[in-house]
């Protein structure tokens, strides 16, 4: 019965072990990944989202978390937000603190909205509606070399990057 006990145990353990210390797969590195937008930063109208993508084999790393985002973790999307009212432009990551769904951006609401369970947050990534319990997360980001780059801190994903 020991060695039954014994064999399940480490049949459940065996890859959240291996899951939660391995070391990350080689040739992956940090790097700031340029983003090319369609129109120039200045001329972002006020309460205003332009959604951009990670380039292919690389993620944008999260600078703050909450929820089930955490800062480090991983996203593929992001928002490029201009709140208004003299405020600075801010980045959002596309994912949902909820559960990691990808939130989208209502232009007739002017809200994000989570398509798996009902979240929703304003212009400014905090929550107006659960069951979200912590707004969205941010990207750290600079402007880029040209008038439509920013410039998001992220990972260059596979081998020989």
């Amino acid at each position: 019965m020991a060695a039954l006990l014994t064999a399940t145990v480490v049949a459940g353990l065996g890859p959240i072990l291996i899951y939660v210390w391995a070391p990350p797969p080689k040739g992956q590195r940090k790097s700031g990944l340029k983003v090319s937008l369609q129109g120039d930063l200045t001329s972002i109208p006020p309460k205003s989202v332009v959604q951009f993508n990670a380039p292919a084999n690389s993620a944008f790393l999260m600078a703050t978390g909450g929820g089930q985002n955490s800062p480090g973790d991983a996203t593929f999307g992001g928002f490029l937000v201009n709140p208004g009212e003299g405020q600075q432009l801010e980045v959002f990551a596309t994912r949902c603190p909820h559960l990691g769904c990808s939130v989208g951006f209502s232009p007739p609401d002017g809200i994000f909205k989570c398509p798996c369970h009902g979240s929703q947050f304003n212009i400014k990534g905090d929550v107006i509606h659960g069951p979200a319990t912590a707004g969205l997360a941010t990207l750290a980001w600079r402007r880029g070399s040209q008038p439509n780059e920013i410039v998001v801190d992220g990972l260059i994903l596979g081998q020989g990057q």
